[in-house]
């Protein structure tokens, strides 16, 4: 491997303390929920592209609420042998719904019979603003397959630190509004609820539809 891109793996592993706060300014957490190692993917057996982990994280039995106001158990609502979990927020501007708009373009580039077998969980890490409908009306302009959750922040926060994504809170803007910080990363869900590999957001579009696809593979 060389020297430089020794350098960009260390740099994505740092990207994982940061805290996006969807302002474009990453801010740096003293906390590390999980404490997962990341190692690079260059030769890794496991043929993933994303930052794989030598300690998975593994997917709370803890309920949320999803757009239509029903119960969502993380582990036993999830059908789908690969799950994809992502938070964040409808008012974030720029990091949330880039993200959202890569994954739904990388799931387009999967054959239906490989698509149909992920899902995605999208968790608002900002309750007080993101009811049941505003999330079902953003997660449809990215992709309508997409699952909305959301719930109490303190709950929200719990499910984060399990694994291993900060979540700030609220912070106040001059403008009056607020902003709210976290981790962009996207996990990736066996059909165990364990997550080997996650995405940092700017992972290429065709890396991510590769280990979509990959994922699938694996949990038949």
């Amino acid at each position: 491997m060389s020297r430089t891109r020794n350098a960009a793996v260390l740099l994505a592993a740092v990207a994982l303390l940061a805290l996006v706060g969807c302002s474009g300014e990453p801010k740096q957490s003293a906390d590390n929920p999980g404490g997962a190692i990341i190692r690079t993917p260059a030769g890794d057996p496991s043929g993933l592209r994303g930052a794989t982990l030598d300690r998975p994280y593994s997917l709370p039995a803890k309920s949320l609420t999803d757009t239509s106001g029903n119960e969502f158990n993380l582990v036993t609502s999830t059908k789908k042998p690969v799950t994809l979990v992502f938070f964040g927020y409808t008012n974030c501007p720029d990091v949330c719904p880039t993200v959202m708009a890569d994954v739904a373009s990388a799931l387009t580039k999967l054959d239906e019979s490989v698509r149909s077998q992920v899902q995605l969980l999208f968790i608002t890490t900002d309750p007080s603003r993101d009811t049941g409908p505003v999330i079902r009306k953003y997660l449809d302009r990215f992709d309508p397959s997409f699952v909305g959750l959301t719930g109490s922040l303190d709950s929200i926060k719990e499910i984060a630190k399990a694994v291993g994504v900060p979540v700030e809170g609220m912070k106040k803007l001059p403008s009056g509004g607020y902003e709210v910080g976290h981790g962009a990363q996207v996990l990736g869900f066996g059909k165990n609820d364990k997550a080997g590999v996650l995405w940092l957001s700017n992972a290429a579009i065709g890396d991510l539809a590769h280990d979509f696809g990959k994922l699938v593979e694996d949990n038949r």
